[in-house]
């Protein structure tokens, strides 16, 4: 994969420049957060002890402007996705210094995604999962387009409760979609260099986040991953480097898995799904069962990874081994979740005390 040549430049060269000015800056981040009092203050939700310093998505989203910069293309799409991600990164900086409603995050999230669907032209026209193959005619791929846009940044959103591993989960994603591209000999497309770019980027703060955290990524960061996530792979169907909506499904099986499980909680408790958070996510329940953070966020790296592997069998044709190993993966993860309380937690607890 180093000696893979992206738009002229080797893989491993993006990857170094990225991850440099990411490491470099993201001490500046720092500093920058406690000083617009951008700050996670401990709480009964949140897993930190002490004060953390959010914004630490500002030093990747710069490293990722950089990247582009010396490895980018200029086009109507590229020039799409930067106008909606200053948006999302402005409104992440707002919400990390004061967080914003729920409905006013939703809005620009989907004006956002109504940028890169109407103005950069990257739409969602048809799926294809497990043989099956759907169509959307306009007006239609742009609504959905909307949608699933909206649905990865708050997937992506919600999976930053760990240090590590909002960055870590995304990392295994972009890296995946890379080593996708390299066996397939697909190199030209926007999707592989920003995927590239990304890597770097989000791996130089990896090294201040991975626990004990020096710094969150924040809103500022979160929102805007989760949307280079949805927008890579509404490119990756354009250049064909996804084939199918199943292998971007399965690179996210976790966090995606995750969020199905909290809304369903969440509505067994008769509670908001989308506004009313909790600790009972999967990261949660291995803190329950005594793993340490390190330990936790280890397990959760290597599911995501086995999920990848399958992911990248698929893509290179192995489409029946892939769908027999998913089947199997998804057995086992279910297994695991059954383990834990991450359903019924809470309806237990007040069924106890009816009682």
């Amino acid at each position: 994969m180093m000696n893979f040549m992206v738009n002229g430049h080797p893989a491993w060269l993006i990857l170094l420049v990225t991850f440099v000015v990411s490491f470099l800056l993201v001490p500046m981040a720092k500093k920058i957060a406690f000083h617009i009092d951008a700050v996670d203050y401990p709480n009964k939700r949140r897993l930190n002890r002490i004060p953390m310093p959010d914004m630490g998505g500002l030093a990747v989203f710069l490293a990722f402007l950089t990247g582009y910069m010396f490895f980018g293309q200029a086009n109507v799409q590229m020039l799409s996705i930067l106008m909606a991600s200053f948006l999302l990164i402005l409104m992440g900086m707002c919400d990390d210094i004061k967080p914003l409603g729920a409905k006013s995050q939703l809005l620009v999230q989907m004006i956002a995604a109504g940028l890169i669907a109407f103005y950069g032209g990257i739409t969602l026209d048809d799926v294809s999962i497990l043989g099956f193959n759907l169509v959307f005619a306009s007006p239609w791929n742009y609504l959905i387009t909307i949608i699933f846009i909206v649905l990865i940044i708050n997937t992506i959103n919600l999976s930053d409760g760990l240090d590590g591993l909002c960055s870590g989960i995304s990392t295994i994603y972009f890296m995946t979609v890379s080593i996708i591209a390299v066996l397939l000999n697909r190199a030209g497309g926007l999707d592989i260099i920003l995927a590239l770019i990304m890597s770097g980027s989000i791996l130089g703060f990896l090294v201040y986040n991975f626990p004990p955290a020096k710094i969150y990524l924040g809103d500022t960061g979160s929102n805007f991953i989760g949307f280079m996530i949805a927008v890579i792979a509404l490119l990756g169907f354009k250049t064909t480097t996804f084939t199918s909506l199943i292998i971007p499904l399965i690179i996210l099986a976790t966090p995606l898995f995750d969020v199905l499980f909290s809304i369903i909680r969440r509505g067994l408790q008769k509670k908001n799904p989308f506004t009313t958070p909790d600790r009972e996510h999967f990261h949660h329940q291995f803190l329950k069962m005594q793993f340490s953070t390190r330990m936790s966020l280890f397990l959760i790296y290597i599911i995501n990874i086995l999920f990848a592997l399958v992911s990248i069998l698929y893509a290179i044709g192995f489409t029946d081994y892939a769908i027999a190993l998913y089947i199997s993966l998804m057995i086992l993860f279910l297994f695991l979740v059954l383990k834990t309380d991450i359903l019924f937690v809470h309806q237990k607890k007040d069924e106890e005390h009816e009682d």
